[in-house]
């Protein structure tokens, strides 16, 4: 059996032709979450205009075969719970700002690096959208 790779012309092309579905998109359950890698990736809006850079947690979900990127994080502050982005913000020493959302969750979770949480199991929980974030508080 002979395995074909598509041209992204060739993909395009298919793409155009897609309708759509007529099948509701599931939300993946909320549970615990294995961190395979983890990255700092620059962020644009819809314009391409750069608007900061995100760790992006490639996680493996035991309901999914393929990695799902998770890139907001549920936490307390101000005895309040919260949802943000994990937004990489550097203080004036080059260190994480202390008190943003990632500071906030590595101290929850006990990680003294963003590199500390690859091969973790992380707590997930979905965010009023829906969408998966990491539970940190």
């Amino acid at each position: 059996m002979e395995n074909e790779m598509k041209t992204n012309e060739e993909l395009s092309s298919e793409a155009l032709d897609l309708g759509v579905g007529t099948k509701e998109s599931v939300a993946l359950k909320a549970t615990e979450v294995e961190v395979q890698s983890v990255v700092v990736e620059e962020q644009t809006n819809n314009a391409g205009k750069r608007v900061g850079d995100k760790v992006i947690f490639q996680c493996k979900h035991p309901e999914k075969d393929e990695p799902i990127k998770i890139s907001s994080v549920k936490y307390e502050k101000n005895q309040q719970l919260k949802v943000s982005g994990t937004w990489f913000n550097k203080d004036d020493d080059g260190l994480i700002q202390k008190g943003s959302a990632l500071a906030l969750m590595m101290d929850k979770l006990g990680a003294k690096t963003i590199k500390d949480f690859k091969g973790k199991s992380l707590p997930t929980i979905q965010d009023d959208k829906g969408y998966l974030c990491i539970k940190a508080y």
